[in-house]
């Protein structure tokens, strides 16, 4: 005997037996507009399952069950049997991506900072307005670049050092995140302008001319400061930073400070990322690098902030820092799948993952 169990409003059952034999026994609810309710929060609704072969040979539109053959389910729309999508609900990712930094000057600029986007918080690099969260889908592969910081390998007064490279974050359906790396700072023999980027470099005099301060780029960094001229004497400018301009130089005895990084709280806490390097003197005077990761004169802009490498003051110059990518989400959400070991934090309900090195996220 078939039999149907109905859940007590209170307490107790109510069974309804059919009889066990041959054909269809069918429950109908007559009134057009009523539900069938399932109390029991625990429970389940089981539905029918079997192979392709196993179908209704009559069904009606509505009709649904579980295709074991395809391993889906399936609903009968009144023409033929259509795959019902079980993927996941989309969610918003928000994201902090750096470039890696430019190598300092020879002679005598900052390196600039790489470039920053960010979607968290009220502003990105730049001075512009924060962008739009990620939204993601079941099963997107999000890939990770992180760029490195430019070198100043074989830098010297006739040779400019080198840009950072550029971090990304592309996937399928969505316009990829970049970001430019950080400008080289300029050098005075014969160059003596500082290398555009996501920040722009320090520019350097070469005893006749000041060098410009190399531009950033809109929505993620700014320019470097001015290098300064005179026969007696060159200074050079700070390297750009992602919240303020590197500064310059106004006479030999003043070396420009490095643009100060722009403060994100991604990880739940209020960090700088994307500082300048700092500017020096031909009198041996040095600026002082700028806050969120760049470097002193003649040192490297901080790993994973994208820091610019300091000025050499006439000897080997620093190199960039490299860049990083934060990826922020609902833990709720958060699939797990990851590729290149990023770190994995929590801050409240959400799930934070730092990439220093490239890798990818599927949602």
């Amino acid at each position: 005997m078939a039999s149907i169990k109905l859940k007590g409003s209170t307490s107790g059952d109510i069974t309804i037996s059919a009889p066990a034999v041959a054909g269809t026994n069918t429950l109908t609810i007559p009134a057009s507009t009523g539900n069938l309710l399932v109390s029991d929060g625990t429970g389940a609704i089981t539905v029918p399952s079997g192979t392709t072969a196993q179908r209704p040979s009559s069904p009606s539109q509505g009709d649904i069950r579980y295709n074991t053959t395809e391993s889906e389910f399936e609903i009968y729309d009144g023409s033929g049997w259509k795959k019902v999508t079980t993927g996941s609900y989309p969610y918003d990712i928000d994201f902090m991506v750096v470039a890696g930094g430019g190598s300092g000057g020879y002679r005598f600029g900052g390196g600039g900072a790489g470039g920053l986007r960010t979607s968290y918080g009220a502003s990105s690099g730049g001075g512009g307005s924060a962008e739009s969260a990620i939204t993601a889908t079941g099963g997107t592969v999000y890939t990770i670049t992180i760029g490195g910081g430019g070198s100043s390998s074989g830098a010297g007064a006739s040779t400019l050092g080198d840009n950072g490279n550029a971090s990304s974050i592309a996937a399928s359906g969505m316009t990829t995140i970049s970001t430019v790396g950080g400008g080289a700072g300029g050098t005075d023999t014969p160059y003596s302008a500082g290398v555009s980027g996501g920040c722009g470099g320090g520019g350097s005099g070469d005893g006749s001319s000041n060098g410009t301060g190399g531009s950033g780029t809109t929505n993620q960094g700014y320019a470097g400061g001015r290098g300064y001229a005179q026969p007696a004497g060159n200074g050079g400018g700070g390297g750009g930073g992602t919240a303020q301009v590197g500064e310059q130089s106004d006479n030999s005895s003043d070396a420009g400070d490095g643009g100060n990084g722009l403060s994100v709280s991604i990880t739940g806490s209020a960090v700088n990322y994307g500082g300048g390097g700092a500017g020096s003197t031909q009198g041996g005077l040095n600026g002082t690098a700028g806050s969120g990761g760049g470097g002193s004169v003649r040192s490297n802009g901080s790993a994973n902030t994208g820091g610019g490498g300091g000025s050499g003051r006439e000897a080997t110059p620093g190199n960039g820092g490299s860049g990083v990518v934060f990826l922020r989400m609902p833990t709720a959400s958060y699939s797990g799948t990851t590729t290149g070991s990023p770190t994995v934090t929590t801050d409240g309900t959400d799930t934070i993952l730092k990439f220093t090195s490239s890798g990818s996220y599927t949602a």
